[in-house]
């Protein structure tokens, strides 16, 4: 089978990816799998142009399609932020708990009406010849009081899902992966690697 580069080497995308595409047409490999060690600084304004360059870059570094996502919390509170810059929200290096610790300081004198938010994922498909796919999916939810969860990562443990009365980091993971922006966009993803693998076989 033809191999498919995952961009990333996040631990917690690599495994969610990796149930979200099983059964693709491909095998998932990883950069370290692969010896491809890339820089790559994710200064553009907007989650799709991030999420392209990272899969162009890897596409052409290791001369394999390549999936590369970018994805981002918006705060109605906040104007939208942290946004396009969720991960470097608490500054550069920030943990996971960090990240948590800072937003739910900002918003520590907002109520609970006006605590909506947003996941937003972006996934781009990189060809070796440079054509970028791009797929979107979103995940609307409130920014809870709390961590609460140990599933999940960056500020799952804080997304609270009032359908479900949880938070994201309390979900399943195959429970997760079904209503989280990033499981919408990677079955997007999916139809266009099940089209593309025609050409890549």
């Amino acid at each position: 089978m033809t191999e498919l580069l995952l961009a990333t080497d996040n631990a917690g995308k690599v495994r969610e990816y990796s149930l979200l595409l099983k059964g693709s047409p491909f095998v998932l490999v990883t950069p370290e799998q692969k010896g491809v060690r890339l820089v790559i600084s994710e200064s553009d304004a907007t989650l799709e142009e991030n999420a392209a360059l990272k899969a162009r870059t890897y596409a052409q570094a290791s001369n394999l399609l390549t999936l590369a996502d970018d994805s981002g919390l918006e705060v109605n509170a906040l104007a939208g932020e942290p946004g396009v810059l969720s991960a470097r929200y608490a500054g550069e290096g920030a943990s996971d708990r960090e990240r948590v610790e800072f937003l739910l300081q900002k918003l520590s004198a907002v109520p609970w009406e006006k605590r909506g938010a947003r996941f937003r994922c972006v996934i781009a498909i990189a060809t070796r010849e440079g054509k970028i796919e791009p797929c979107h999916g979103e995940c609307e939810g409130i920014i809870a009081y709390e961590p609460k969860g140990e599933n999940g990562f960056g500020y799952d443990p804080i997304f609270y899902l009032p359908e479900l009365g949880k938070t994201m980091a309390e979900l399943p993971l195959e429970q997760k992966n079904k209503i989280s922006h990033r499981g919408k966009a990677a079955q997007k993803a999916r139809q266009i690697l099940d089209r593309l693998s025609g050409g890549q076989n």
